[in-house]
Order: C-alpha cells, then structure tokens, then sequence
C-alpha cells in the first residue's frame, strides 16, 4: 500500500475513526486503525458494538489494507508538519512514514482478522438537519442511567411518527425529552434505543448547521452517514417504558421562570452540596418567586428568584445536580415550571408553542 493526501485531512479522520477504537482489548487487532486504499482512502476503528467509518481522498499509488496501531499513528501525524504526508507499506508491513524531513518507520499487522463492520441497506434512509439530532442528542443524553442492570435505559429511546422524531432518556429519577418537528414531512414509524456511548461519539462528529445527515434502521444495527463519516452500533434490546405515563394529566401550579436567573440561584445554593455532603434542595413556590434552601452537617444556605405565577406556598424538595442538568438543557430564555404537589414531579417545559418541543421531569426527594 503506497498513497499521499494531506497531513490536516489525515489527521481529522483519524481523530474521528479513533473514537471507537477500543484502548485495551484481548484482540489485539481492535486496538487499531484499519486501513484500506482502492478507489479512496478508507479508515475504521471498531469496538464490536460501535464503528466509524471515515472516507478520504488520497493520491493512491498502490493499494493494500492493514491495521495501524492506533495511538502511535495518530501522535505521528499530529507532530507532523502541516505538508503533504507519504505513507508505504511494504509485504512485511513495515510503515513508512514522511513529512517533511522527518521519517518514520513502524509496524502494522495484517487486516485479514479484523471484523467487518455490520452490513445496514441504506434503503430506506431518513434524512435530517445535523443540527437538529444534534440538539436531539444533548437535550437528552444528560439523563441516561448508568445502571448495567437493566441495559435499555443506557440509551435513548428514539421514535419516528409522522413529522415527529422524539428522543427520550429515562434513569429513574428524571425524564428528558426532546423532539424535532419538520414540516410536510412523513417519516415512517419506528422506535428503537440507541446506545448513549454511541450517540456521544455521534454528538461530536455532527456540526451546528443544516447540513443534511442521514440514518438507516436495521434489525439489530443502526448507521448515521454525516458527510464522508458512518457511525454504525448495535441497537440496545428490551423494553423502553412508555414514557408518556409519567407525564402527570394534571399540574394546577404553572410558573415561569428565566432560565438564566434560576440556574444562578441553584448553582449559588448548591455550592455547599457535593458526593461527601449530599443533601436535598429545599424550595419553597409562593407567589411571584421561589426560595431555595439546603443544610448539610458543616454548612446552610439560602437565596431566592423571582418566578411570574402563584406557587400556593408548595415545598419541593429535589436533587441540585438534576434540576441544573435540565435547566442547562432548555434551549429558550424563560421555561414553564410545572407542579401539582410537594410529592409530584417537577415539569420543564416550554413557554410557547414556538419554542421548541421538550420536557423535562423531576422526581421530588421527600423532605424530612
């Protein structure tokens, strides 16, 4: 194998590709990058449950595959000067590599046991603003549980409808939901869970525009294509809760907040709250504002926000750290506080019908 491209090019696709290549594994062939020249560079790191594939142009002069060790190939050519790179691999894979003046010489191995990724028909595809799955992902993800013993709430819950895509992250204390409308559109119904170590990985190779992504559902695999990238991971199996129940019919208290001002205040309060000092935040809904307040065994505190709407003098107590994971997630300047009770779940939502679509769900901690 013999080619040329671009030392920055390189060097973007290996940062994406390394992602999910597994540090330290029993088979040795998974800590690296394997490659393949033909047509087009081609790049993959693999975990056996999370794949990427990143596709380059190259000056390719000869063609051939095999697997880079991972680590000491992206430091090489991060150090590199910002010049064209030549790369050769000869029959023993012994790795030539220049830039400039300076030279390399490594070892690769042979690409013949390294696992294909999972075959996904890219039939029938839905498409998306990157963007919007983007704001899918991180309005959701924060509240992913991290208990292995029961699997299907390490992801989110995706479900398609109409014009609708919804995402949705359950842990048992809290409830995030986000969904993403697109007008005229009809997508076919699906629902399915998506790892959330995947979607993190996801997470970064999307960009902040419109620029169009698109992703294929199979029966135990799922891909996203985002430009001359594919992230391809195993599908979470079991059975997601139906959501929508813990959503309370009725909420008689609504206030509405400025987002920024209540996550000063949490933030202030919970400054004396951390793992060795837990201890619940008190808050106390009257009218036209809010009092927080918390005590652990060396320290109190106490400060209020000014909420528009009469909280009928209802204490709640909740987890600091959830309650600013949601704020921090709400993508508008005000949000609707919802309650029906000390013993209900706080509800986030939004202000108007145009503001984007989601809910966030609090479960109270009882105060002594």
């Amino acid at each position: 194998m013999k080619f040329t491209c671009e030392k920055t090019t390189l060097g973007n696709a290996i940062s994406i590709v390394s992602r999910t290549v597994s540090p330290k594994s029993s088979l040795a062939f998974l800590e690296g990058i394997y490659m393949a020249a033909g047509e087009d560079l081609r790049m993959t790191g693999y975990n056996l449950e999370t794949g990427i594939t990143v596709c380059m142009e190259a000056n390719i002069r000869q063609p051939g595959e095999c697997v880079m060790p991972a680590r000491m190939f992206a430091d090489i050519i991060r150090k590199l000067p910002d010049e064209a790179v030549s790369i050769e691999v000869d029959e023993n894979y012994r790795v030539t590599i220049k830039g400039g003046v300076a030279s390399f010489q490594i070892m690769a191995s042979a690409a013949d046991e390294y696992p294909q990724l999972p075959a996904v028909e890219e039939e029938n595809a839905v498409r998306l603003p990157q963007n919007a799955l983007r704001n899918l992902i991180s309005g959701t993800i924060f509240a992913v549980s991290d208990d292995t013993a029961n699997p299907i709430y390490t992801g989110c819950l995706v479900e398609a409808q109409g014009d609708t895509i919804t995402m949705v992250a359950i842990d048992g204390y809290r409830m995030a939901k986000r969904a993403y409308r697109e007008e005229g559109a009809a997508f076919a119904p699906m629902s399915f869970v998506v790892p959330s170590a995947a979607l993190k990985e996801l997470e970064k190779i999307l960009s902040d525009t419109e620029d169009e992504l698109r992703f294929t559902l199979g029966k135990k695999h799922i891909s996203f294509s985002v430009e001359n990238a594919t992230l391809i991971c195993r599908l979470l199996e079991g059975k997601f809760a139906e959501w929508r129940r813990f959503i309370p019919e009725s909420t008689p208290i609504s206030l509405t907040a400025n987002v920024a001002e209540l996550t000063a205040t949490v933030e202030r309060v919970g400054l004396i709250v951390n793992e060795k000092y837990k201890s619940p935040v008190r808050c106390l809904f009257s009218k036209d504002g809010a009092e927080f307040r918390t005590v652990t065994t060396i320290a109190s505190a106490t400060d209020g926000c000014r909420l528009a709407g009469d909280g009928k003098d209802t204490e709640i107590g909740f987890s600091c750290r959830y309650m600013l994971e949601a704020l921090k997630a709400v993508p508008t300047q005000e949000v609707t506080l919802l309650l029906s009770g000390g013993l209900s779940p706080i509800l986030l939502v939004p202000c108007s019908p145009e503001d984007p679509d989601f809910t966030y769900l609090i479960q109270p901690v009882r105060l002594n």
